[in-house]
């Protein structure tokens, strides 16, 4: 590798150079000549103090990113990718509202990052109403086969306690999200625009195809050959032999990825609803591949779910005190009361002097993570043991966000060392398959939707 520092005017370009590659491969930094040099930058994380000089910084960036805040008067999508985010902007420019659009961007994300997401899995929604100044939660996860046992389990998975292998065709419960898509443009949409209208925009990239990000295609190659393996179906998932590559395979970054099915699949729910996904063809298919692996998913199980749909619940909140603010989460069986306890073990390990406030650790450093990831850990050991079937639930939420209990749990946080082990267990957060979006409208109603 070799480096050459070029000074030009007001800056300083930076020039790595590779050898010994198939190619040599440039790559330039950029810096302010007048801020520091590579000698100085601090090997704990990066804020807006090692790229801009102190007048910017202070005044003018908040973070390192060099964007700007994002402003509208019509409304914003938020979310992984700009395809899924246009299919939310062209409903809301429809006259949907955040509902609306939001699932819209569930539907195009489903589309171009299946391996995060998709109408197969389940869905949480939240929904600020502007007018009645009111929060509705959606619980849209489905329920396991009325079949299912936990002497079929053991007997077929050998497993006792703990979690389901991964690969297990026990773990697959009833798909809730098309339920919660359709149960919330019906519930808490506009009325301005069909469900048709909302799903047209993944339908057109489903159909036509669309370039494949980075990220995405590096996923997608990792599950390869689970798709072939899980699903005589799997192949659709995957892109027909071609010029480039002579077998299936998972679609390369930029490759032009086309699922007809999907579409087919999306025109079917947006014409008849809910009826479309839980009953005929599509609820035949689903239950053909559950049972080809041994899973006992009935068509009964199905039509149950339509009917009973997807579940509005109280959402559940914290105020956190030194920012004056209340934050809203759906409650279990989601996930979000971890990011609430979090927040209170945050809130007390400060009260305490444990850690200083934590808008002063340097972000990303490794004291910031280090305590950021801990109080994870000891939130989602908590979630691990006693967030279930909400209807099972054996504890009351507001006992796990007690300030009382969080001040407790607070004590397992130390400053110097990862914990070794917590008590109810330590789930290992290694991977990611969800996604995250959120959309406000012109009215002032926001959506936050995870699936």
């Amino acid at each position: 590798m070799t480096l050459r520092i070029l000074n030009q005017s007001r800056r300083t370009i930076i020039l790595f150079r590779l050898e010994g590659l198939s190619r040599t491969v440039s790559t330039t930094l950029l810096l302010r000549q007048q801020r520091h040099s590579i000698a100085t930058m601090s090997p704990n994380g990066l804020d807006k103090n090692d790229v801009y000089g102190p007048t910017a910084a202070s005044e003018l960036f908040q973070f390192a990113s060099r964007r700007s805040v994002v402003h509208s008067t019509k409304g914003i999508v938020s979310s992984t990718n700009p395809l899924a985010s246009q299919a939310g902007i062209k409903i809301l420019e429809k006259g949907g509202n955040a509902a609306d659009a939001a699932v819209a961007v569930a539907a195009a994300l489903n589309v171009t990052e299946p391996t995060s997401t998709g109408i197969g899995g389940d869905a949480f929604m939240l929904f600020w109403n502007n007018s009645t100044k009111k929060i509705i939660a959606l619980n849209g996860s489905g329920r396991s086969p009325a079949a299912l046992t936990r002497e079929l389990v053991v007997n077929s998975e050998g497993v006792g306690t703990g979690s389901l292998p991964k690969p297990s065709i026990h773990a697959v419960t009833v798909p809730g999200a098309a339920a919660a898509w359709v149960d919330t443009v019906e519930k808490v949409g506009s009325g301005n625009v069909s469900l048709a209208e909302v799903l047209a925009p993944a339908i057109e990239l489903a159909e036509n195809g669309y370039p494949v990000t980075q990220v995405t295609a590096a996923m997608w190659k990792y599950g390869e050959k689970q798709l072939l393996t899980a699903s005589p179906n799997g192949a659709e998932m995957l892109v027909p032999p071609n010029q480039y590559n002579n077998q299936v395979h998972a679609p390369a970054a930029g490759e032009i990825m086309v699922m007809k099915n999907l579409a087919e699949t999306f025109r079917t729910v947006g014409r008849e609803g809910k009826e479309g996904f839980y009953a005929g063809r599509v609820a035949e298919e689903i239950v053909k591949a559950v049972k080809a692996r041994g899973g006992v998913l009935e068509l009964e199980d199905l039509r149950k779910h339509a009917e009973i749909g997807s579940e509005f619940v109280e959402p559940i909140s914290m105020f956190v005190e030194r920012f004056g603010v209340n934050v809203w989460e759906c409650p279990p069986n989601g996930q979000g009361i971890v990011a609430l306890m979090a927040l209170g073990i945050l809130e007390q390990l400060e009260k305490s002097k444990t850690i200083p406030p934590v808008e002063e650790l340097k972000h990303n450093s490794t004291e910031y993570l280090h305590c950021i990831i801990e109080v994870l850990r000891i939130a989602f050991s908590d979630a691990a043991w006693y967030v279930t079937d909400p209807h099972m639930l054996k504890i009351r939420t507001s006992q796990l966000l007690d300030k009382g209990y969080l001040a407790e749990r607070a004590k397992l946080f130390n400053p110097k060392k990862a914990a070794a082990s917590l008590d109810h267990g330590s789930p290992a957060l290694n991977s990611s398959d969800t996604v995250y979006f959120s959309v406000t409208d012109n009215d002032g109603n926001g959506c936050s939707f995870i699936m």
